[in-house]
């Protein structure tokens, strides 16, 4: 749950998925305000959130069997599809993994979070 202060009886904003990507601003005594891929500052408690590394798609994406744009396609990937992090960004491309387990690379610049 997302708020619209560092208080649960604060506003409720939203409700997200775990393991959507947020954006960490500022921490403060069990809370964290964040940033979602839409510019939207919010605050959420600290304890909901996981160590887990993903990206937002921001278009429909190839993603690549290897860190190329002439590699062939692993998959296609639609708009806002959630993707685990397997590597961090090398030379422009992220090592990511689908949630059926297919892996492959993506542009840096294709995706908001990670």
């Amino acid at each position: 749950m997302l708020y619209d202060a560092p208080s649960v009886k604060s506003g409720k904003l939203f409700i997200v998925n775990r393991g959507y990507p947020l954006e960490v601003m500022v921490q403060v005594e069990g809370w964290v305000k964040v940033r979602d891929a839409a510019g939207t500052l919010s605050w959420i408690e600290s304890k909901s959130l996981d160590n887990a590394r993903n990206v937002l798609l921001k278009t429909a994406t190839t993603v690549r069997q290897k860190p190329a744009a002439d590699a062939p396609a692993a998959f296609e990937g639609q708009r806002d599809l959630l993707l685990e992090v397997v590597e961090g960004a090398s030379a422009g491309w992220i090592h990511v993994r689908h949630r059926d387990g297919t892996a492959g690379y993506v542009r840096a610049a294709d995706v908001w979070g990670g």
